[in-house]
Parts: structure tokens; sequence; C-alpha cells
């Protein structure tokens, strides 16, 4: 695959904060590619994480190091600006040790499907499943029809999976089974939207009220219908929530969530 580019400057000179968006975990920053003509009154940045995409063979940092990694990005890219933060899955959980970590880079902050409570051992062992088979192009094929994936993403998702280290995924995976919820998050004081698919997995709907529990202003909203790829699955409502978002309200199409019990 040709590498996906960082750097999207904004269609006409902007006074915006730059939207830094972190890429999910069986992807790489290419899964934003949907959500760029949204964000074009403004600089986007579009990091790989370690062990993704064109830096496939690098090692997985763990979530303090990839955190970290994207706020040498950021510096970098934009300077000592402060920046909107989106991330999605693995990328949640990327963003919120970055808020914890580096809060004085982080201006506001939309996470989606950040896994912060442990999953369950039904889910441990699909994940452990997902990577004995890492390398089977049918196995991708089959993660991406769950995810609810259109099909014209989904040749992306298969290529770019069979390239991914094992020994990644499975340091990745255990790290993120256990949960992603930093333990200094609560010091982060700026705008937070914590949101959940509908259809996601229950450990990840209950992560929702944990993660408000950790930082007690954070805004918490289910979107209806969709799963955890979202991004992908419903471009339109995952497009007017960022837009929204960026523009200081929650879109009303998101959801006050339910308790989940596990």
């Amino acid at each position: 695959m040709t590498a996906f580019p960082e750097v999207h400057p904004p269609a006409t000179p902007s006074e915006h904060p730059p939207v830094v968006l972190i890429h999910g975990g069986n992807v790489a920053n290419w899964m934003w590619e949907p959500q760029l003509p949204a964000v074009a009154d403004r600089l986007a940045l579009t990091p790989d994480l370690p062990g993704f995409g064109a830096r496939a063979a690098e090692d997985w940092p763990g979530l303090a190091g990839a955190a970290d990694d994207v706020a040498e990005r950021i510096r970098a890219l934009a300077g000592e600006r402060r920046v909107d933060v989106v991330g999605l899955s693995l990328g949640g959980g990327v963003a919120l040790h970055l808020a914890a970590r580096h809060p004085e880079l982080v201006r506001s902050l939309l996470v989606s499907g950040a896994a912060a409570v442990p999953l369950s051992r039904q889910a441990r062992a699909a994940a452990r499943a997902q990577v004995a088979l890492w390398g089977m192009r049918w196995s991708w094929r089959a993660q991406a029809a769950v995810y609810g994936m259109p099909k014209e993403a989904r040749r992306a998702f298969v290529e770019h999976g069979v390239t991914l280290r094992q020994d990644n995924a499975r340091a990745m995976l255990d790290e993120v089974l256990d949960g992603v919820l930093p333990q200094d998050l609560r010091d982060y004081s700026g705008r937070m939207l914590a949101v959940v698919g509908e259809k996601d997995h229950a450990a990840i709907r209950a992560s929702l009220d944990r993660i408000q529990m950790a930082v007690p202003h954070a805004e918490t909203r289910t979107a209806p219908g969709v799963h955890h790829v979202w991004s992908i699955e419903d471009v339109e409502h995952f497009n007017a929530m960022v837009v929204a978002w960026l523009q200081g309200r929650i879109d009303g199409w998101l959801r006050e969530p339910e308790l989940v019990h596990l």
C-alpha cells in the first residue's frame, strides 16, 4: 500500500487549532481519509502509530510510549500550538494517555470505542484467536464484516492487516485488554467527549461510566445503531459529530448512554 500522508494543510488559510486524528489498532492513518473533507478548514495531522502503516516494522512502545510519540509529532508539525484530538479504539486509548501525559498540548479530546475497563475472558479468547490467525486474509475479511465496514473499505483493511507484525499485535492487545485508562487522566481539565457505538462490545459500552468517574467533567454519549469502527461504517454521522465537537457543541444525533452491567 502507498503511504498515506501525515499532514493535511487547510484548504484556505485558517485560524482554527489543528486537529490530530489517531487511528485504531488494526488499521493505520489511512482510515481517516473519509473524515478529511469534514476538517478541511484546519490543519489536520494523521500520524501513523509505531508498528502500524508506514511504521509497521517498528516495535509497539506501549500506550504511554505511543502517546509520547504522538506528542513529538505534534510539536514537530504544529509547534507548541494546542490541538484538538480525535481517537478511535486503540487511538482513543493513546489519546487518553496523550491528555494525561501532555495536557499542555490537548485543547479538547474526543474518543470513541476506548476500552477503559478490562475485557471479559470471552473477549480475551477471541483476541488471542485473532492473533493466532494474524496472517490469514480470510480472518481479516471476517473482522471487516463484523465491524460493519462497507465493501470499498475492506480491501485496504485486509491488505494492511497482513503487513502488521504478530508480536506487535500480541503486545498491543494484551495491553488494551487490561483497559486503556491512565491513572493520572483526572488532571486533564480540557473539554472531553467519550462515545461508543450502540452495537459495540459490552465492556467498551461500560467504559463510558469508568471514563466519567475518572474525569467528572467529561461528556459521554452513545452513537445509535453502529459498531466499533463507525468512522468507516457511518461516515456521515461520524463526521457530523467531529464537526459539531470542533465547533464547541455535541451533535444532537448522539444519545445519552445507558448504564451497562457486566
